[in-house]
Formats: C-alpha cells, sequence, structure tokens
C-alpha cells in the first residue's frame, strides 16, 4: 500500500481532464449560439394575447376613472394596437391577428373598441393564433369586462 505521500496526484485534476471539458463546454455552447433562442408558438400567442388584453383592461379602468370615452384601436395588416393614440404596441411576427363584430370600423383596416365612463364597451374581440393555437381575447358590450380563453 502506498502512503499518501507517495501518491502521485492526491487532489485536482489533470491537464487532459480539463482540456477534455472544456472541449465540451465549448461544443454545447456553439450548438446552442448556431441554433438561436427556442421560439414557441404558445408563449407567444400568450404573451400577446395577455398584452392585449391588458391594454383593454387599463382603457376601460382609465375611461372610468376619468370620465371619458378611451379608445383601443387594433391594426390586424400592420400587427400592432394601442389605447388613446398612446404607445404602439406590437403583436410578434409569427401571430396572427383576426378582430371580431361587433368592433367598430376605423380608417383602413383599423378596428376600434371603445370603454365608455359607466364600464360599458362596444364590444367584441380578437382572435390571436399561432399554428393549431387560437386564443380569444373577447370584450363585453354591457359590462366591459375583458375575457381570455381558448378558442375553438
Amino acid at each position: 500500500m502506498c502512503s499518501p505521500a507517495m501518491r502521485p496526484h492526491p487532489h485536482g485534476f489533470t491537464l487532459i481532464e480539463m482540456l477534455v471539458v472544456l472541449a465540451i463546454l465549448g461544443a454545447v455552447i456553439g450548438v446552442v449560439v448556431t441554433h438561436g433562442p427556442v421560439h414557441s408558438a404558445g408563449l407567444e400567442t400568450r404573451a400577446a394575447a395577455g398584452a392585449l388584453a391588458q391594454t383593454f383592461r387599463n382603457a376601460r379602468a382609465t375611461a372610468m376613472a376619468k370620465s371619458t370615452t378611451v379608445t383601443v384601436a387594433i391594426d390586424p395588416a400592420q400587427r400592432e394596437f394601442s389605447a388613446d393614440n398612446g404607445p404602439v404596441s406590437r403583436f410578434a411576427r409569427g401571430v396572427t391577428v383576426e378582430v371580431l363584430p361587433p368592433a367598430i370600423k376605423g380608417p383602413g383596416d383599423v378596428r376600434l373598441i371603445k370603454f365608455s365612463p359607466d364600464g360599458s364597451a362596444t364590444g367584441g374581440g380578437v382572435s390571436l393564433g399561432v399554428g393549431q393555437r387560437h386564443i380569444l381575447i373577447a370584450v363585453d358590450w354591457l359590462t366591459g369586462q375583458v375575457k381570455v380563453s381558448n378558442a375553438p
């Protein structure tokens, strides 16, 4: 039996072991970088639905708080939306946008959903989808409430 003083490398790693680990890490990083970030159609659709639903809810709250009418404009052709000419938000590139009646027709392809000071709205909805997955954001005309659900 060898004494501890006679063992060649009692602690640590050899240079070859370190080089092998670095080569494996380099290969993994190379694969990740060349494939780019992972995109999920489901996540993109849910994110777009959440952003639009929040814009509707904020518009309703603002209309009630300021006793004024607040309009949300959705432009499916340009793939964008905004509330009362505020900051414009864009839908992700792969998300399809379809505005459903009774949304009001605005200029060009723009559709409008208006929220009144009493909390009601003109009503309507927006269907967002990527591939086979679709999410419906519906605005109730009587209460102005916003509901997000999976579209049939």
